[in-house]
């Protein structure tokens, strides 16, 4: 990833905010934790706008930001860094959170329950008043750069039937719940993401929020957001709204036969 500092080295403005529109106080929230350097925790359903939230606001602030999407196999040298072997010798190469604290950058880690108990305990030393990294395989202890912040997020819908954060990791961020825009904000981003008329975008919002009522049926995970910006692309070009919805809706959420006719119908009755 390219970072904030190195754009500014390679003589390249500040970049603009990227396109979000709040519908809270979670922008006021997050400008606060950052000034106070408080570590955050964003909650909320796949596709809702959590990862924009988190771009617009470094570009907000000014600061670099350096993402990890977080997995089962993420260990702690891969947040850290590593001893690499070359053909002059070894050498240390550090991991995109120990870049994050020596830069002052902004380190997301996306899905952080995804990743092993062992490698969030790292992080524990970073959210509190020391704000240090350690680093055992080097003997060197890292002080936080200014403007170094950490973020995460994750989805309580389904992980925390799976997974969840140790009550002793959650109590160091600061939660700020965020869901998916009233319809017509929906609509509106929508609109801009992808270039389709509003009409179609509010289509495709009504649509979203009645196939969001199957949720109690079995649906696993609702449309979210990222998905209708994803049909209405497609729209814009020319493809067929039905077909559109069929491919970049409908069949990335399901497989099973009875939830696919029910929101087919649903097409049906929203794009006739």
């Amino acid at each position: 990833m390219v970072t904030g500092s190195t754009l500014r080295q390679a003589g390249f403005e500040r970049p603009e905010p990227a396109f979000y529109l709040p519908s809270g106080e979670e922008v006021t929230l997050f400008e606060q934790c950052h000034a106070r350097q408080l570590a955050v925790l964003l909650k909320g359903p796949t596709g809702c706008g959590k990862t924009r939230f988190v771009e617009h606001m470094a570009a907000r602030l000014g600061r670099p930001l350096i993402t990890v999407a977080c997995h089962d196999d993420l260990t702690a040298s891969d947040l850290i860094g590593r001893f690499l072997i070359r053909h002059d010798g070894t050498v240390w190469q550090d991991g995109p959170l120990t870049r994050a604290v020596r830069e002052g950058a902004i380190c997301y880690l996306d899905e952080v329950v995804e990743a092993r108990q062992d490698t969030v305990v790292v992080l524990h030393a970073l959210t509190d008043h020391r704000r240090i990294l350690p680093i055992d395989k080097t003997g060197e202890t890292l002080a936080a750069a200014p403007g170094f912040q950490l973020v995460v997020s994750y989805n309580p819908g389904y992980q925390r039937l799976l997974k969840d954060l140790k009550p002793s990791t959650r109590q160091r961020f600061v939660a700020i719940d965020l869901d998916f825009p009233a319809a017509e904000q929906e609509a509106l981003i929508v609109q801009h993401e992808s270039g389709v008329d509003l009409p179609t975008a509010r289509g495709l919002v009504t649509l979203a929020q009645r196939l969001r009522g199957l949720r109690d049926r079995g649906l696993a995970e609702v449309p979210s957001t990222r998905l209708l910006i994803a049909a209405a692309a497609l729209i814009a070009v020319g493809i067929a709204p039905k077909l559109a919805c069929q491919s970049a809706i409908v069949s990335a959420l399901s497989d099973d036969e009875t939830l696919v006719g029910a929101m087919r119908d649903l097409v049906d009755g929203t794009f006739v």
